[in-house]
């Protein structure tokens, strides 16, 4: 969900010659948070700019910054002559005092101090300021559009990188399918063998060594995890291949996978099937870390 985008603007209304830049970038988030920066006299456009960012773009932490520039030559410059006089009068009081060790005042270092000079400019009418806006929201929305393909870009990406590790989870899981099918008899088998090297040549009740294998079975079964995981695994390919923002959605079904990992492991009593299921967990975890750049 990473992307950058940039658009500069003019305009000519009025006594007014304005530039704009607008700047939009995202990166990575579970939702959609958008944020602002624009001039304090434009604030108000804040959520106007949002609603527009939300009919392109669904997930993602983004960015907006707007920078006016007004070349109006019709700019005047204002001098605060009270606040001049006093910075002055301190400033020869001073010189008088210090003489040997100051310098004489001069007019441009009184003129440089913060609050003297104020450019003025001519303020907007009211319908200048609403061509302004109009015109910024359409080159704003442009730029999302650019945005949202600069995304869908990178997201065509990441698909192949998805669908790459989701066939190695299908093929782990395959593996897991077939140690799983083959554990009832080899539970038996090694049933048979304990009770053998415990009791030695006793006459064993059938009914009862079926019991054991029955519950020994039921406990280490995971075909129902499996299964389960196999239907994940064919959800999450359809997601990948949907034209819709499907990013939730695969989130969610990674907690799912990774609960019947879990699972898988905890009931393993097979080396075999402990290390397919951890090598299955961590290839879940490089699946939602892939996710998490898709909208």
């Amino acid at each position: 969900m990473t992307g950058f985008a940039r658009a500069t603007g003019e305009l000519q209304t009025g006594l007014h010659d304005v530039k704009w830049l607008f700047e939009v970038k995202s990166v990575n988030g579970k939702a959609l948070d958008i944020k602002t920066k624009l001039p304090l006299e434009y604030e108000d456009l804040s959520f106007e700019l949002k609603r527009i960012a939300g009919k392109y773009l669904q997930r993602g932490n983004v960015s907006v910054f707007l920078e006016l520039q007004n070349c109006n030559e019709n700019t005047q410059v204002k001098i605060n002559d009270a606040l001049l006089k006093q910075l002055t009068d301190k400033a020869i009081e001073l010189y008088y005092n210090y003489e040997n060790e100051l310098e004489k005042p001069r007019s441009t270092d009184l003129l440089s101090m913060r609050g003297v000079v104020e450019t003025v400019e001519t303020p907007f009418s009211d319908a200048d300021r609403a061509i302004l806006c109009a015109h910024l929201m359409e080159d704003f929305e442009v730029l999302c559009r650019k945005l949202a393909v600069d995304r869908r870009n990178e997201g065509e990406k990441v698909q192949g990188a998805l669908s790459a590790i989701l066939e190695k989870i299908s093929a782990i899981v395959q593996r897991l399918e077939d140690i799983a099918n083959s554990q009832p008899e080899k539970i038996k088998k090694k049933l048979d063998e304990q009770i053998k090297q415990w009791l030695g040549d006793a006459n064993i009740n059938e009914d009862r060594l079926a019991q054991e294998v029955v519950l020994y079975v039921t406990r280490a079964d995971v075909r129902e995890e499996i299964d389960r995981l196999k239907a994940h695994i064919q959800t999450a390919a359809e997601l990948l291949n949907s034209s819709e923002a499907v990013g939730r959605r695969l989130d969610f079904l990674c907690q799912e996978l990774n609960r019947e990992a879990n699972t898988t492991c905890s009931k393993s009593s097979d080396v075999e099937q402990t290390a397919l299921g951890m090598e299955l967990k961590a290839l879940i975890e490089q699946f939602r870390e892939q996710i998490q750049n898709i909208e």
